[in-house]
C-alpha cells in the first residue's frame, strides 16, 4: 500500500488493496461520486457507476456506504435499487442495507418551520439563490447565481447565530444550516463498529469542508483518506482531481479478476 511520508498528500488513487487486506468503503456523493448540477434534483447516476458500486459493496459483503447531506430517501431514490448503507443528512438518519432506518435526532418541529421560513426569506432577498429543504436542514444554493455567494454567506451566517443549536457549512456555492450533532466523522465512526465494516481498514473519499471530520476520523483510525479536488487536500492522504476521476478508480477496484476481483477488496 502506498503511503504518505509527510503531510502531503499524494496525487493520484492509492494502490489497490494488497493480498488480504479488507477494506470498508465510505464515499461522499455530490461532488465526489456525482459531477454538481445546478440543482441537486438535477444529477444522474450513469449505468456504469451503478453497476460498479452494486459489484464493490458485494466484494466488500456490504462494507460500502454512502455518506452524504441529503436525506437517505434521496439517496435510495438516486441509487435503486442498490440496498447500501446510505448516511444522510451528514449523519442524522441511517438507511441500512436490510431497510431499517434509524433517526438520530428529535426534531422540534416549531424550529424546523422557522428555519424554512427563514431561509425561504434569504432566497427571496438574493436573486438567483434556491433553497433545498431537508428536513431538520436546509441548504442554500446559489450554482444558478454564483455572484451571490457572498452575500447569501452573510444572511445565512446570522441566520445561523439566531438558531440555537445550529451551525453553518460552506461547501461549494451552498451554504447549509444544519444541527450542530450532525457530524461525518461521528457517522463513519458508527459504521465503522457496523458488523459488516468492523476490523476493516476504513476507506473515505469526499470533496468538501462537510467531509473534513471523516477524512480526519479515518485517518485517525489508520485509514485512506482521499479528498477530490483541492478543498480538502490538506486532510487527505491522496487527491484525485474531481469526479470523473474517482468512477475511473472504481472502476478500477471492481475490474474482473481473481477472488470476485482484486485480491484484498473481498472478504
Amino acid at each position: 500500500m502506498s503511503g504518505v511520508t509527510d503531510d502531503r498528500p499524494e496525487l493520484g488513487p492509492p494502490s489497490l488493496p494488497a493480498p488480504g487486506e479488507r477494506w470498508a468503503l465510505m464515499l461522499d456523493v455530490d461532488g465526489t461520486l456525482l459531477d454538481f448540477a445546478l440543482r441537486p434534483e438535477l444529477v444522474r447516476v450513469d449505468t456504469l457507476l451503478h453497476m460498479h458500486l452494486g459489484w464493490l459493496a458485494g466484494a466488500l459483503d456490504g462494507a460500502l456506504a454512502l455518506v452524504s447531506g441529503r436525506r437517505t430517501s434521496d439517496l435510495a431514490r438516486l441509487f435503486a435499487p442498490l440496498p447500501l448503507e446510505y448516511v444522510g443528512l451528514h449523519g442524522l438518519e441511517h438507511l441500512h442495507a436490510d431497510g431499517r432506518h434509524e433517526q438520530l435526532w428529535q426534531e422540534d418541529a416549531e424550529q424546523t418551520r422557522r428555519l424554512h421560513g427563514a431561509a425561504d426569506r434569504v432566497a427571496a432577498d438574493l436573486r438567483g439563490v434556491r433553497v433545498e429543504y431537508k428536513g431538520p436542514s436546509v441548504a442554500l444554493h446559489c450554482r444558478e447565481a454564483p455572484a451571490q455567494m457572498g452575500p447569501m454567506r452573510v444572511a445565512a451566517s446570522a441566520l445561523a447565530a439566531s438558531l440555537p443549536g445550529y451551525v453553518l457549512l460552506e461547501g461549494y456555492e451552498v451554504c447549509e444550516l444544519k444541527p450542530a450533532l450532525a457530524d461525518k466523522g461521528v457517522a463513519v465512526r458508527a459504521l465503522m463498529r457496523e458488523p459488516a465494516f468492523a476490523g476493516r481498514r476504513p476507506v473515505y473519499v469526499g470533496d468538501d469542508h462537510t467531509d473534513t471530520p471523516a477524512l480526519k476520523a479515518v485517518r485517525d483510525a489508520g485509514g485512506i483518506a482521499v479528498a477530490v479536488g483541492s478543498r480538502v487536500a490538506g486532510s487527505a492522504t491522496h487527491v484525485l482531481a474531481c469526479p470523473g476521476a474517482v468512477r475511473a478508480w472504481l472502476a478500477e477496484l471492481a475490474r474482473p479478476g481473481p477472488r470476485m476481483g482484486r485480491p484484498g477488496i473481498g472478504p
